[in-house]
């Protein structure tokens, strides 16, 4: 029997989009053309000015760390998000009965938090069901925590603390995992193999570093540091559509092997190369990154619902921090330097993959498919 599934996200960040596609290729994988799917930006299409905004605003509004941590703590909590809604309610009221009533379905699924007491206010109590994907690691914002929803799934046992501490009924939690897309839940795979796919040397180290989809962060400085230090290893920087930071990498000199990328479709086949990886502590990379067994190091985080992030990562052994270009070699040398502990690499990755959830997509999509 066919069902009518419809999938809100908007691009306030990366993950939500990621999240929401990975679900919907996992339903279409399982029940074929019965899943009728249909993914809505809701902020793009829907809200009025200034909300229909805020995914353009999103990369530079985020840059100031300060702000934005404090718009986090002010806005944290169920009791916030109702009040926030009851106050902005004459104004989104129109915008919101045209968000639900253009895209009717037999369930709702909700990957960001921003439509969730809106549309479960105007939807009323004779409503189809709606569940809730969170997709913040461990700092779960309260806004994700509205208790009228059929099901929250949360990535972590932390992020599970967080929404009972902000009042969701236990009873309809459930632990599942980031939903990731199939091609990035392979196993780790043969590493030898894995580098002559991509074109990398076998006969040392090889570091990715990444800093998402626009080549944001000091992807320069930390590859140059690394390539001055003397470190064997051999460098792949991917600038992402950062065409500026592109050129200046493929102009600099290296004194080790480096391989300059701009935005890549291939980043299972870079990620399962690789033995180590160097980011943000994004969700979504940071997931990905345990499905392919990588230790990481994390070199920035953004205040509030990233937060979390980088503890979890440490607390579990898969990976350090490291907030500068040398604190990052010096991270390095702890795993791959003349020093390093033996099996201390190996150890970061076995941990890393212990934190991995490759079936989560599957395990959600099936989940919706039962409520």
């Amino acid at each position: 029997m066919a069902k009518n599934i419809v999938i809100f996200f908007t691009d306030a960040g990366g993950g939500h989009r990621s999240a929401g596609d990975a679900i919907a290729e996992a339903l279409t994988a399982q029940h074929g053309p019965e899943a009728q799917i249909k993914l809505v930006d809701g902020l793009k299409h829907y809200a009025p000015y200034p909300f229909s905004r805020f995914p353009a605003w999103y990369p530079s509004v985020s840059r100031h760390r300060r702000f934005w941590k404090y718009l986090f703590q002010a806005t944290d909590g169920e009791g916030r998000s109702r009040l926030l809604t009851a106050l902005t309610w004459p104004y989104i009221r129109g915008p919101v009965r045209r968000l639900v009533t253009e895209n009717p379905a037999d369930i709702y699924v909700v990957v960001h938090w921003i439509f969730l007491a809106p549309m479960l206010r105007f939807l009323g109590r004779r409503r189809p069901p709606v569940i809730t994907v969170v997709t913040d690691l461990i700092s779960t914002t309260g806004f994700w925590c509205h208790h009228d929803v059929d099901l929250c799934v949360v990535p972590t046992e932390p992020a599970k603390s967080r929404v009972l501490h902000h009042g969701m009924p236990a009873e309809k939690v459930r632990v599942v995992g980031l939903p990731v897309a199939s091609r990035l839940c392979l196993p780790p795979g043969n590493k030898i193999q894995n580098r002559a796919k991509v074109g990398w040397g076998t006969d040392r180290p090889a570091v990715l570093v990444v800093g998402g989809g626009e080549g944001m962060g000091p992807l320069f400085e930390i590859s140059q540091a690394i390539s001055n230090s003397g470190l064997p290893c051999e460098l792949a920087v991917i600038a992402g559509r950062n065409q500026a930071l592109q050129q200046k990498l493929r102009n600099a000199a290296w004194k080790v092997p480096a391989h300059i990328y701009g935005f890549v479709t291939n980043m299972p086949d870079l990620m399962r190369g690789a033995d180590v990886i160097i980011t943000k502590a994004g969700p979504g990379t940071i997931c990905e990154a345990f499905n392919a067994a990588l230790p990481i190091i994390l070199y920035d985080y953004l205040p509030g619902q990233e937060a979390g992030n980088v503890g979890y990562v440490i607390d579990n052994g898969a990976g350090l921090w490291a907030a500068t270009p040398p604190a990052v070699v010096s991270a390095l040398e702890g795993w791959i330097g003349p020093e390093a502990r033996p099996g201390a690499l190996a150890e970061a990755a076995a941990n890393s993959q212990n934190l991995a959830r490759p079936e989560a997509a599957k395990q959600i999509a099936q989940m919706i498919w039962n409520l």
